[in-house]
């Protein structure tokens, strides 16, 4: 392989797949899918044998995998469609591999030693094997306040996680939001409920994470997925 030539990468999603009725957060309704026009009743539109179906979906922004953009906490700051395409797509991403991290807060110290500037940071906490069950919802690995100061001074551009919120929500933290305050008002999109982050090395993956460009609106799922490269010798 010459140098200028393409090196081949390979491709993970990092996204859950929405169906109907899923619980995602816990509180939060899941989503309806239903048929708008089948393609039984599209028939007498087109020519014979040709058949389409449009489908109609209901749900809150925060099904699945989904981006918080600033709007989601500030009423002022840039809702989902103000979101510049850099900040999310093709992101340098490093990735802390923390599923063996016996606190539930995720502190300043476990994310040392790495150059962040620029970079998307994905908290690999393992939480996602609980995806679907009541155990999703226990109290869950998030990122502590301390963390989130230590994000904010190394100028990163994105913050995800694989858990069910970036913030504590246990009721002893009496419904406190340091993580998504602090990020949202750096203009740092957060994305919540990854999966597949064990999948990812600790550097060198790019990371791309979409919504649909929707005024007035702060939370979509998004397709998340990364490009790792892949070793030739």
């Amino acid at each position: 392989m010459t140098d200028d030539a393409p090196r081949p990468q390979r491709l993970v999603d990092l996204s859950h797949t929405i169906r109907a009725g899923m619980i995602t957060y816990p509180g939060l309704p899941g989503p309806q899918i239903s048929t708008h026009l089948s393609r039984e009743a599209s028939a007498d539109h087109y020519a014979p044998g040709t058949t389409f179906a449009i489908d109609a979906i209901t749900m809150v922004g925060n099904t699945g995998t989904y981006l918080d953009s600033p709007f989601h906490r500030y009423a002022d700051a840039a809702d989902l469609a103000a979101l510049e395409l850099e900040t999310l797509v093709d992101l340098p991403s490093e990735v802390f591999h923390l599923q063996d991290v016996h606190t539930r807060g995720i502190t300043a110290a476990a994310l040392t030693g790495r150059d962040l500037r620029g970079r998307a940071v994905l908290l690999h906490t393992g939480w996602d094997t609980r995806f679907g069950t009541p155990g999703y919802g226990e109290p869950a690995p998030f990122l502590a306040a301390d963390g989130v100061a230590h994000l904010l001074t190394a100028e990163v551009t994105l913050v995800g996680i694989d858990s069910v919120n970036l913030d504590d929500t246990a009721p002893a933290a009496c419904g406190e939001r340091p993580a998504h305050s602090g990020l949202l008002g750096a203009g740092v999109p957060v994305v919540e409920h990854l999966t597949n982050l064990g999948q990812l090395p600790a550097s060198g993956a790019r990371v791309t994470v979409v919504p649909p460009k929707i005024e007035s609106f702060g939370t979509f799922p998004v397709r998340a997925f990364a490009t790792v490269p892949v070793r030739t010798d």
